[in-house]
């Protein structure tokens, strides 16, 4: 027994020594991009197609291998892959920098929202659009929601989001569109909506647009969608930008609405953002100054932006790295709603506003760690906080306490895994408008994503807990399992690599939103209009599918891809903003202004059905640089349960839901020859048929009694939005299509066109002169709220 202890035991020291000697050779270096010597953190790099390490946060790698002759690999996605045959001497340290050529080509564009890693566009199993900040720039666009209406899909009207015409309109609560920076939600913690004008644009990398269901991995308010903000980090040059810019409104093509002396109201504003490195710190300082004059009466904007985002790669322990962005702005003017008349669009109901100054401001630290053996572990927390006060005693505070914790693994095989768990709470005090409020989310998610082959395939699970004080939702599985104390959801798509560039993807989401703070104890007035509570109202469940192909092509050097999407989503409990008599309708006396207004409300099952398609490419064609971003949208949005001898929030006899606009259509075109360049850009939206019937009728409408000569409604004070229905009828904008005298198709709604042209006066100097809605045409993208006229803008920007 003792000879055979001894026996196993020299066998294994004698196995050790060896194991030792043939791992004293080390492999060390550093990865870097070819074009610009910037370090490229999270590079794969492997030997032998064995052992493999991934490049931390300064692109360095460390490798300890036998001693010998070996096949080294290093990708990175976006770039070309990299092989070299090296040699590694025994008891020795080789060092070898890597340098990766651009492989940006057709359909490599990266993006990170789709699975939370850094994935091909191409592989995805989503719809997704990406903007850069070039367009931006070439717009001139002070508010990423400007940009967003010329995403192909997408309308933001008056603040409020939707994709494929998946949401209507919510008058300041609520979004079924997820608006995130740098993977963290960003929407307040009282109403849950996007602050456009609070986005840092001017510190960014690139938008990332998920359209359809996305709550498996980014939970509620993803019902929709997800807007992913990615802000940009230092490189290892340093990089300043300064832009100032000066516009003019155009007088409206009907005069009558000028209530303006002189010649225009103006808009100046300067926006700045400077980047390096100092030493293992990353800097980046941004900010935005902006004054509006407003193009309708009483409606002012001032606003004074500034951010900063630090981060520390630290040296001594490999993939580590910590920091800290904020945010912060201070916001003041007037606040515009609903015409006075008609004939009078630019003129706010009663001749007042609101006047409100607002306080935003967030913070948020965070630490990454890369292993080497392919792992990253995130920790990362946001504090978010919104002050708003105003001259109608309806002000309020909100803050929002936000913290994620996230591992995950990428395995050689292709597979990664991504686990996270999450801790939300809000905090509101708005004592004359909400009241004292408080609410905590919980949230678990996992992610698994694997590619074999030409087959990409990802499945996503998530489970939420969510509570409003008191008063916690209660989860729904199926019809039999509905009371549980969290909200399931899940996830899964494929994509398929069937030609060199024809991919096919088809996926399934599920989505939920809970009802915020706002939509529930809001009690407030807007113009003429009371908002009402809804201390009852339920989450919002649904489900997305869609099937889609991209399909890659070249003309000449110009390089695109086609991508064509079938699209179905459904809702159950869906919540619409809906205007009605909420107070007794027993007696004429007893309907008057006080009782009419918004409430969100529990609406029962919608379906949209749809088509969604884009050409995007860029390339050469000629001596001329051709950039181009082209889509078309058709949806079919209605009510599943619809009723017109019960349903009374719609027009009549219409069962499409309310403010969408069912066709779309985008066109963004950018030339650029030598040092001039020139773009146009193009958006449709097609009539909005369903609006709320109440905005068409008087208010007394259910006691007309013609036959006794009492008829409401041929008196205009009767009226919410006076001359609304005459006004829609009259601008329906309709186009024919005619061969001969024979009317082929026809078409209703409006296009508006922007006009752009640039000088570059030097290497660091740009002039830029745009006219956004060169034709200067009258178009809303709701009732009451007419969209601007023609404006003339300057831009001078300066990158050095």
């Amino acid at each position: 027994m003792i000879k055979s202890l001894k026996f196993i035991l020299t066998g294994v020291f004698f196995y050790t020594c060896e194991i030792y000697a043939q791992t004293l050779g080390v492999v060390k270096g550093t990865v870097k991009d070819k074009s610009n010597n910037e370090a490229l953190p999270g590079s794969i790099v492997v030997l032998d197609k064995a052992k493999g390490v991934s490049s931390d946060i300064n692109g360095v790698f460390y490798i300890s291998t036998t001693a010998g002759k070996h096949q080294l690999t290093c990708e990175l996605i976006g770039y070309q892959k990299y092989v070299t045959t090296i040699t590694v001497a025994e008891n020795d340290t080789l060092n070898i920098n890597i340098s990766l050529a651009d492989g940006n080509k057709l359909l490599d564009e990266v993006v990170v929202s789709a699975g939370r890693f850094e994935q091909k566009l191409s592989d995805v199993t989503v719809s997704m659009e990406v903007i850069k900040p070039t367009l931006i720039e070439n717009k001139a666009s002070q508010t990423l929601d400007l940009i967003m209406n010329q995403v192909p899909g997408v309308v933001v009207s008056d603040g409020q989001a939707s994709i494929r015409g998946g949401s209507g309109y919510s008058y300041g609560a609520g979004t079924r569109v997820l608006m995130l920076v740098d993977e963290m939600p960003m929407i307040s913690a009282d109403a849950a909506d996007i602050k456009w004008n609070y986005l840092p644009i001017e510190n960014l990398e690139q938008v990332e647009v998920i359209k359809g269901a996305s709550s498996a991995l980014f939970g509620s308010s993803a019902l929709n969608g997800v807007v992913n903000m990615r802000t940009a980090y230092a490189k290892d040059k340093p990089q300043t930008t300064v832009s100032l810019f000066g516009a003019t409104y155009d007088a409206p093509k009907n005069l009558s609405y000028k209530w303006w002396k002189g010649t225009s109201q103006n808009q100046t504003g300067v926006n700045f953002s400077h980047a390096e490195k100092l030493g293992q710190l990353d800097l980046v300082l941004g900010g935005h100054l902006f004054n509006d004059e407003g193009y309708r009466y009483l409606e002012t904007e001032r606003r004074a932006r500034f951010n900063m985002n630090l981060r520390y790669n630290f040296k001594k322990v490999q993939g580590l790295s910590m920091g800290i962005n904020t945010n912060m702005m201070d916001t003041r003017g007037g606040l515009y709603f609903l015409w006075q008349n008609a004939d009078s669009v630019y003129v706010p109901q009663g001749l007042d506003i609101q006047r409100f100054v607002n306080h935003r401001l967030n913070v948020d630290p965070y630490i990454n760690y890369y292993t080497k053996k392919g792992g990253k572990y995130s920790l990362r927390s946001r504090y978010f906080l919104t002050n708003n006060t105003n001259n109608k005693n309806q002000g309020s505070r909100a803050e929002l306490y936000y913290s994620e914790f996230q591992y995950q693994k990428h395995f050689k095989n292709n597979f990664t895994m991504t686990y996270g768990a999450v801790y939300m709470e809000q905090q509101v005090i708005a004592d004359s408008l909400y009241g004292r409020h408080s609410g905590k989310n919980y949230a678990g998610y996992a992610q698994f994503d694997y590619k074999f082959k030409k087959l990409t395939t990802s499945l996503g699970i998530r489970g939420e807990f969510n509570r409003i004080d008191t008063a916690y939702t209660r989860g729904y599985l199926t019809k039999t399992i509905n009371n549980l104390p969290f909200q399931p959801v899940f996830r899964a798509g494929m994509n398929y690599h069937l030609f060199e560039y024809t991919f096919l993807r088809a996926s399934f989401g599920q989505g939920y939103r809970f009802p915020t703070i706002a939509e529930k104890y809001v009690s407030t007035n807007v113009s003429a209009l009371k908002i009402f509570p809804n201390p009852s109202l339920q989450a919002e469940r649904g489900w997305s599918a869609e099937i889609g192909i991209k399909q890659g092509f070249k003309l000449f050097n110009f390089k695109g891809f086609i991508d064509v999407a079938g699209f179905w989503t459904e809702y159950a409990d869906m919540v619409e903003f809906a205007f009605d008599v909420y107070g007794n309708k027993t007696g004429l006396f007893y309907v008057d202004i006080n009782n009419i207004g918004f409430k969100s409300q529990n609406v029962g099952r919608a379906r949209i059905t749809g088509i969604d398609a884009s050409i995007t490419g860029t390339g050469k064609m000629g001596p001329i640089n051709v950039t181009t971003l082209i889509g078309f949208t058709y949806t079919n949005p209605i009510y599943l349960n619809y009723d017109p001898k019960l349903d009374t929030l719609g027009i009549e006899g219409l069962k499409v839901l309310k403010y969408r606009n069912q066709q779309l259509f985008k066109a963004d075109i950018q030339l650029d020859y030598k040092k001039v360049s020139i773009g146009w850009s193009t958006r449709y939206y097609s009539y909005m048929e369903n609006v709320d019937r109440r905005f068409e009728q008087s208010i007394l409408h259910e006691y007309n009694d013609k036959a006794n000569g009492v008829d409401w409604d041929a008196i205009p004070s009767t009226y919410i939005l006076p001359g609304l229905k005459e006004y829609r009828a009259d601008h329906r904008n309709q186009t024919y299509l005619m061969v001969g005298d024979n009317v082929i198709a026809s078409w209703a709604g409006d296009w508006i066109h922007d006009f752009r042209a640039s000088y570059q006066v030097s290497k660091t100097l740009k002039a830029s002169f745009i006219v956004n809605n060169i034709l200067n045409t009258e178009y809303s993208l709701r009732p009451g709220d007419v969209r601007p006229p023609r404006m003339f803008l300057i831009q001078l920007m300066l990158k050095i």
